[in-house]
């Protein structure tokens, strides 16, 4: 694994246990970054850090909780601690809990959708971005999606959440034009993840609906997202910042 977009970078993935995040941080990996692999879920970013191991990469996992600011705190010390560095950020968990109309939905839910996909990317912010500034340079891509820039309906909490996470990430951008810190988003549209195909089990009628909205035909691929997320981290898009690049074979066009 030599010779790629982001050679000798530190690149630090959460949500990295399945789906788009273990892509991301596959793909880091492959392009010649050494991964630290974060999920809530413990066995599953230890899967995926075994996996780049065997392909002969180098990568370590740890468990986070990225609705707690303690945990991410002590990720990026981790991160510090193993590689000396953290080039490449990538805050990526997040996800719908719940759902429906906006004026049925519960406290709970609501709370709970903001803390995983807004309050967390600030909070990696926010201990990412003075690591990076000692350093004079890195790049941070937030996950947004295709809900951060139009009406979902049955969704208004989710899409609140990652409206939000585009106004986050442009502040953030300008506040560091001149620190050598980059900030962008990558909004996914419909990704063929296991956490969709569940939902599809779940309701395939919602699926076919979901299918048919596509105007490609099909689903994309956590790889699709992941090569964009590696473009935006590498130096080849160092004048790329504040973007909200949106990754969706055209269905926010529709």
């Amino acid at each position: 694994m030599s010779g790629g977009l982001v050679e000798g970078k530190v690149a630090l993935v959460t949500g990295a246990g399945k789906g788009i995040g273990r892509a991301c941080a596959l793909a880091f990996a492959r392009e010649g970054a050494q991964v630290l692999v974060s999920d809530q879920d413990a066995a599953g970013c230890e899967s995926v850090a075994k996996e780049i191991a065997a392909a002969g990469g180098v990568a370590r996992s740890k468990r986070a909780d990225v609705t707690r600011e303690d945990d991410v705190a002590a990720l990026v010390a981790d991160c510090l601690s193993a590689f000396g560095r953290l080039d490449c950020a990538h805050n990526n968990a997040g996800g719908p809990v719940g759902g429906g109309p906006v004026h049925t939905l519960s406290l709970a839910h609501w709370h709970a959708t903001l803390e995983l996909n807004l309050s967390s990317v600030f909070y990696c912010l926010k201990h990412e971005i003075p690591v990076m500034q000692r350093q004079g340079a890195g790049s941070i891509v937030n996950t947004a999606s295709g809900a951060g820039l139009i009406a979902v309906p049955q969704l208004g909490h989710y899409a609140a959440a990652k409206h939000g996470v585009l106004g986050l990430t442009k502040a953030a951008a300008l506040e560091n034009a001149r620190t050598g810190v980059r900030v962008n988003a990558v909004c996914p549209g419909t990704i063929d993840t296991p956490t969709l195909r569940a939902a599809m089990q779940l309701q395939p009628k919602m699926g076919e609906r979901w299918l048919a909205s596509q105007p490609g035909g099909r689903f994309g691929t956590p790889e699709e997202i992941a090569e964009a997320v590696v473009w935006l981290s590498s130096d080849r898009a160092s004048f790329v910042t504040g973007e909200s690049f949106v990754v969706d074979g055209g269905a926010v066009m529709r």
